[in-house]
């Protein structure tokens, strides 16, 4: 996340009029701080994660399904046996 920061910060910068630009250490720490101070407070989730979750979900997607396929196999066996 920190490359992003960096690069956001950087894009930041580089939007400034040049006579702004000439502060540019300062701008850039504090660009970059208030961007982490700002991000850290979002719930935001790594690649990684997100990726592991969404496996889990279509596994649990899956499982599911299959349940909801076998519920209705027994549901018209019932019926079929009331029937008779």
């Amino acid at each position: 996340m920190d490359f992003r920061v960096d690069d956001l910060a950087r894009r930041l910068f580089e939007s400034m009029p040049p006579t702004v630009q000439n502060m540019r250490h300062d701008l850039e720490a504090n660009f970059r701080a208030v961007l982490r101070a700002n991000l850290a407070r979002l719930d935001l989730l790594a690649r990684d994660e997100f990726t592991a979750q969404t496996k889990v979900l279509e596994r649990t997607r899956a499982r599911l399904e299959d349940v909801e396929q076998r519920l209705a196999q027994l549901e018209a066996r019932l019926a079929a046996t009331a029937r008779d």
